[in-house]
């Protein structure tokens, strides 16, 4: 989710050159199911414009009625929304509405936690019922910092509190600049992964051939030095058999939570057959973590499918799910 608030600071930042309030919406509890789960924020801007969503779009017209009262008295509200009557979705929603403004010093620190790929955390006080209240609010925890949204406001012990850990977005090193490779940064991009495009100098791609791309660098893999934390996945697809021979053994020490490798399983083999050969000492739990060929069994076959392959297996893996039909899953699609 803190992609989803990256963008919210964004507009906010941008609404607020033109002289525009804002309202934050959190959705701090709920009792039954919904589509989004707590923790999913939104901004409501004062023009009826508005960024991010708590529900798959049947919720959006109600929060911005209710926000009405924000913009008017700048006290935090709590709404409720009982889903069991208005959509079937057997949920009761508890959806926070405080006015948002946070000043340089709050941005400025987000701003850092992010750049930083930090983990950060975030206390919402409000009460389970609906009702204005200055005793609501939100308190964002950057590493030694702790900033409430409001700087005056004070949380009060008679209040519930919903503490949401959030990490730092997930990060994609992309090697490779033939088609799936644009495609695949494209729908990773928007899925909230920083895309960071690896291409070889003599393939004559830019940034702006990568829609949603952050990060573009043109090198070759006996010069690679990029950094890969837990939160790292790498895919390479060069569709080069010594491009590939050669970053996978630029690659061989790192250990992101997922890699992925382009092509059949005889090319795999042959790749890894070679890297033994070339390093008898390569880890064999390296070679093990490769998921080659990429992706699942969809029966892709365009750039486009190939690309949303391996994205539901780069997921999959991420979230320590086993894919499956939803109809065949028992009990709550969500834990």
């Amino acid at each position: 989710m803190t992609h989803e608030l990256k963008e919210i600071v964004k507009a906010f930042e941008t609404a607020k050159t033109k002289g525009i309030r804002a309202v934050l919406a959190t959705v701090v509890a709920l009792e039954g199911s919904s589509y989004r789960r707590p923790g999913v924020r939104m901004l409501l801007l004062e023009n009826g414009q508005s960024i991010g969503a708590v529900s798959g779009g049947c919720v959006e017209k109600e929060v911005l009625r209710q926000a009405a009262s924000v913009f008017k008295t700048d006290i935090p509200k709590v709404m409720t929304y009982d889903g069991r009557y208005r959509l079937g979705c057997e949920g009761i929603l508890y959806i926070l509405l405080e006015p948002f403004n946070p000043n340089e010093a709050f941005l400025n620190s987000f701003r850092k936690i992010v750049k930083k790929r930090k983990s950060f955390a975030i206390d919402s006080y409000y009460l389970k019922a609906y009702g204005e209240s200055k005793s609501f609010g939100s308190v964002f925890k950057l590493e030694d910092e702790i900033i409430p949204i409001k700087a005056s406001f004070e949380p009060k012990t008679d209040t519930l509190v919903f503490i949401q850990e959030l990490n730092p977005c997930a990060k994609m090193i992309l090697i490779g600049a033939e088609h799936d490779a644009v495609q695949l940064c494209h729908f990773a991009a928007s899925a909230g992964f920083e895309v960071c495009i690896i291409t070889d100098p003599k393939e004559g791609k830019s940034i702006t051939d990568f829609k949603g791309a952050t990060h573009f660098i043109h090198i070759e893999p006996a010069s690679l030095n990029v950094t890969i934390d837990e939160q790292t996945v790498i895919v390479l697809m060069t569709h080069s058999y010594v491009k590939d021979l050669q970053f996978l053994m630029a690659l061989k020490n790192e250990k992101p939570c997922y890699f992925g490798l382009l092509g059949p399983v005889r090319r795999r083999e042959k790749l890894f057959n070679e890297l033994l050969e070339t390093d008898p000492d390569i880890s064999e739990t390296f070679l093990d973590s490769i998921h080659g060929p990429a992706g699942l069994d969809i029966g892709a076959e365009t750039p486009q499918e190939i690309a949303i392959a391996v994205l539901a297996e780069i997921l999959t893996v991420t979230n320590k799910r086993k894919p499956m039909l939803l109809k065949n899953r028992e009990g709550r699609i969500h834990n």
